[in-house]
């Protein structure tokens, strides 16, 4: 460690001996914070200045750390340790203050202040820009709460329309905007609880948040399997209990699901950190912890990427099937627009738009974060003009095809 010479003049206020304590630790268990944060070499470095708080130094206190392994500057950054705001309440890393700069075998850090410092080595993806995240968390909050009244206006009309006793389609599409409707409230709700610090409160509704989800993918296959069923088998098509049975695996995988997570493994749920550029003005969220990515990436990716494949195979045939009908009739616009609505419908039911998800690398991540957020935040919006389209125009070949599927 260097300290600056204007250390001793701007602190020292009469003749009385100042005392400079410096420290070594190497026990990270120590300085443990929400995230479970890396340090290079679990080496921490604190220097004080005794009965003195030490602060914007026109010259910065130098700190280097040597290592024997590969960084770059994005893996790696200089820290220090910020103590919670109550007592017993876990702190925080910090870069404020702090500046990062890499040499062959060494990271100096440069601070204009004294505390206890490390170097924080960052495994996760590459942060959000902090001009980015603050419109992307807008545009979300609004979404989804325009998905999450047009979600429950819908099934609630549904409810109390008169005409669902025999229309299974439909009561799939219900079950559907049910699983969104939950998705798009437990979204909202994880932001505001992650800030309450309960950790029963924060994982509770992870799981619940996880729970939607995996119970939003389950139903758009199920919306996929259906559709398999209605347009492509067509005859000879009977399964006793229907809904029921596919009630049975849109509710009740998922919950098997996030139950056996919550047994075995309960820690997988908690205080997600939606890292930003400046490295210490981030975002929190009640997800799935970093320390449990694994189960993000098998459980969530895996199953949306199986899903998002097998839909989007349902679709192109779908779309095939439809090209290869209007060939064989004279061109008509509003024939057309009615195919057209019947696509668009499809590929939100279907959940293709997740497919975006896939897309957030390199130069495509700011414009696949857009859209992602904008498309997928009012899902369940579209759904809801889509159903109410196409309930008020009735096509007599569609309800041909649904009643051989629920005979």
């Amino acid at each position: 460690m260097r300290f600056p010479p204007a250390l001793v003049p701007k602190w020292r206020r009469s003749a009385a001996e100042m005392k400079l304590v410096c420290i070594y630790l190497n026990t990270p268990c120590l300085f443990q914070d929400w995230k479970n944060s890396s340090l290079l070499n679990n080496d921490i470095l604190g220097a004080t200045l005794e009965n003195y708080s030490v602060t914007n130094l026109t010259e910065p206190v130098e700190i280097r750390f040597w290592h024997n392994q590969t960084l770059d500057n994005s893996s790696a950054i200089c820290v220090f340790w910020e103590e919670g705001p109550e007592n017993g309440s876990l702190g925080n890393w910090n870069s404020a203050g702090c500046d990062t700069h890499h040499q062959n075998g060494v990271v100096l850090c440069q601070c204009n202040h004294l505390t206890y410092f490390a170097v924080l080595l960052k495994i996760s993806s590459a942060p959000i820009d902090k001009a980015i995240l603050a419109p992307l968390t807008y545009i979300s909050m609004v979404g989804c709460s325009v998905s999450a009244a047009a979600s429950l206006l819908t099934i609630l009309h549904y409810l109390a329309s008169r005409k669902k006793s025999r229309d299974y389609t439909a009561k799939i599409h219900m079950n559907l905007l049910g699983a969104l409707f939950l998705l798009n409230v437990f979204f909202l709700l994880s932001g505001p609880l992650a800030s309450v610090q309960s950790t029963w409160l924060c994982r509770g509704t992870a799981a619940f948040l996880q729970y939607s989800l995996l119970c939003c993918l389950t139903w758009m296959a199920i919306e996929g399997f259906h559709l398999y069923l209605l347009l492509i088998k067509v005859y000879n098509v009977y399964i006793r209990r229907y809904v029921l049975k596919l009630c049975a695996v849109g509710w009740g995988l998922p919950a098997l699901a996030v139950v056996s997570i919550l047994i075995f493994k309960e820690e997988t749920y908690g205080l997600h950190i939606i890292e930003t550029d400046t490295g210490y003005d981030n975002a929190t969220m009640c997800w799935i912890t970093d320390k449990a990515q694994d189960v993000h990436y098998i459980l969530n990716v895996g199953y949306a990427g199986i899903t998002i494949l097998f839909n989007m195979v349902i679709l192109v045939t779908v779309m095939r099937m439809l090209r290869k009908l209007r060939s064989n009739m004279n061109s008509q616009k509003e024939r057309v627009k009615k195919d057209l609505v019947t696509v668009l419908g499809l590929t939100c039911l279907l959940g293709t738009t997740w497919a975006l998800a896939f897309l957030g690398f390199g130069v495509f991540l700011i414009p696949q974060l857009i859209l992602f957020t904008i498309i997928n935040s009012l899902l369940g919006f579209f759904i809801c003009l889509w159903y109410c389209t196409i309930r008020r125009e009735p096509d007599p070949s569609s309800s041909t095809g649904s009643s051989q599927m629920t005979k």
